[in-house]
């Protein structure tokens, strides 16, 4: 029986902001690429009526932890919805940590859909990914494109999915040792948000660009740097609202070659783009969701 499950990174190909919503959110249109690149999780579901954590990295092992999060939510979503008493409901999750955190590869988003998706089956609850994607939602809007696990077109506020086929490429991501919050480059004046919205179409064959790249190299020169580097040899630029650095390639040896042009001081790996999550293949091949 499986016990070790897959909690895989992204990048955004291209992030477009078109705006600003009431309740502080932003729109935006963004091209989320799976990258065969993954935390694991080793769930242990048990009768104990608590989910413990367990981890290498300490600092991640407090209550603000997505992983929690997910877990409290299917609980509650299971009563409230289903009636189901889930008091006794319980779990030990061993996290393996390869995804940096603050690096815009949606580490803790993917580990909290992995853990709605690992203990609705695991506990027998029986929600479906849309119902799951919705809660996922409550603990942020990078959720859902795990839950859905599919190379998707993002709008709204990126919980709007369009899943498409993107052909295979290789990718050399950079992580500058540098941790980044979303929400003070979404709360900069200097970042442009009022990019107009295009049709899905139209953004596939337009060059890709992310509208928070400027923010980011504003603050920090490293990163500026580096995407002036690695531009010279491959289109490069930040997932999200980085701090890690991407550069595009056909094939794995061409990102080999400048790889070792690169500092030493600092993580960097080459992974290939994926149109399927690992933990849907796991999960959900040929069945129907």
């Amino acid at each position: 029986m499986i016990d070790t499950w897959p909690s895989p990174a992204k990048i955004n190909l291209f992030l477009y902001i078109n705006g600003k919503r009431a309740d502080g959110y932003h729109y935006i249109q963004t091209l989320f690429q799976l990258l065969d690149y993954n935390d694991t999780l080793k769930i242990i579901p048990n009768n104990s009526g608590k989910v413990e954590l367990f981890t290498k990295k300490k600092s991640l092992i407090n209550i603000k932890n997505t992983i929690f999060s997910a877990a409290r939510i299917l609980k509650e979503k299971a009563l409230f919805y289903k009636n189901i008493n889930t008091i006794n409901f319980g779990a030990k999750i061993f996290l393996t940590k390869n995804i940096p955190i603050g690096s815009g590869l949606g580490g803790a988003s993917s580990n909290a859909a992995t853990t709605l998706i690992v203990l609705n089956k695991l506990w027998g609850i029986q929600f479906t990914l849309k119902e799951l994607a919705l809660f996922g939602l409550e603990i942020g809007a990078d959720v859902p494109i795990f839950i859905i696990g599919q190379t998707s077109v993002g709008e709204e506020i990126g919980n709007v999915l369009y899943p498409i086929l993107t052909k295979e490429k290789w990718y050399l991501v950079i992580y500058p040792n540098i941790n980044i919050s979303t929400k003070k480059i979404f709360s900069s004046p200097f970042l442009r948000s009022n990019t107009p919205k295009k049709s899905i179409k139209t953004l596939l064959k337009s060059t890709f660009r992310n509208d928070c790249e400027h923010v980011v190299t504003k603050q920090f020169i490293k990163i500026k740097k580096l995407i002036t580097m690695l531009s010279l040899y491959a289109p490069s630029r930040i997932t999200g609202t980085g701090s890690c650095i991407f550069s595009e390639f056909k094939n794995k040896k061409s990102a080999e070659k400048i790889l070792f042009l690169l500092p030493k001081n600092m993580k960097i790996f080459i992974v290939k783009s994926i149109n399927t999550s690992p933990l849907h293949d796991l999960l959900y091949k040929n069945i129907s969701c």
